[in-house]
C-alpha cells in the first residue's frame, strides 16, 4: 500500500513503477531471462505467456498495490497462455520472491517520489516491455473481444504513462484504459 502525499505524481504511474520493480524481483533471481518481458499496463510475460500481473486499487488516500506471481504453478486462463518460474528450472520460495520486490519496490517508489517520475521510469518500462513496433490488440476495458480496427504496433508511452499505439491505417491512437495482447 502507498498512502499519497502532496506532490506525488499521478497515482495511475503506480502499476508501471510497480511493473519495473516486478521484472527487476524476477531478474534477480532468474537471471537475464530471455523473453521476459512487460505488457501495458500490467502484465509481466515470459514468451508472451503471462507470468504476472499489477493491480491498483484506491483506498481513501492511499492505493492498494496487489501483485501475483507464478512462481510454482501458472494457472489455465480461458484465451490466453500463462506460465511459471518454475517451468523454466528456476525454483523460488514465495517468502524469498516477496523480500527482493518489496527491497525493489521500495527502491523504486522513492525514485517515483524523488522526481524520476516520468523520464527516468518511463525509461525503465520501455527498456524491459516489448520492443517498440510489437503488433497488438486493444480490448475495451470487461469486453472479452478484441475491437475491430484497434489493431496496430506498440509506439512507446506518452509522459503521463498513457499507450501509443500506432493503427494499422497509420492513425495514432493514445489509449489510457483496456487491455493490451500481444498479437503472435
Amino acid at each position: 500500500m502507498v498512502a499519497r502525499r502532496a506532490g506525488d505524481p499521478p497515482a495511475a504511474s503506480l502499476s508501471l513503477l510497480a511493473g519495473v520493480a516486478l521484472h527487476d524481483a524476477v531478474t534477480h533471481f532468474a537471471g537475464d531471462a530471455p523473453g521476459l518481458m512487460l505488457k501495458w499496463p500490467n502484465d509481466l510475460l515470459w514468451h508472451k505467456a503471462k507470468l504476472a500481473g499489477v493491480l491498483l486499487e484506491g483506498q481513501g488516500d492511499a492505493i492498494v498495490i496487489g501483485i501475483g506471481v507464478n512462481l510454482s504453478f501458472a494457472p489455465q486462463l480461458a484465451g490466453r497462455d500463462a506460465v511459471a518460474l518454475s517451468a523454466f528450472g528456476h525454483d523460488i520460495a514465495r517468502d524469498d520472491f516477496a523480500q527482493i520486490l518489496a527491497t525493489k519496490f521500495a527502491d523504486a517508489l522513492c525514485g517515483w517520489r524523488g522526481g524520476e517520475w516520468p523520464d527516468a521510469i518511463l525509461s525503465r518500462w520501455l527498456h524491459r516491455a516489448h520492443p517498440i513496433g510489437t503488433s497488438l490488440y486493444l480490448r475495451a476495458p470487461q469486453d472479452d473481444a478484441p475491437q475491430a480496427g484497434l489493431t496496430g504496433r506498440f509506439d512507446g508511452l506518452e509522459q503521463d504513462g498513457a499507450l501509443r499505439i500506432r493503427l494499422d491505417d497509420g492513425q495514432l491512437r493514445i489509449i489510457h484504459a483496456g487491455e493490451v495482447g500481444v498479437i503472435p
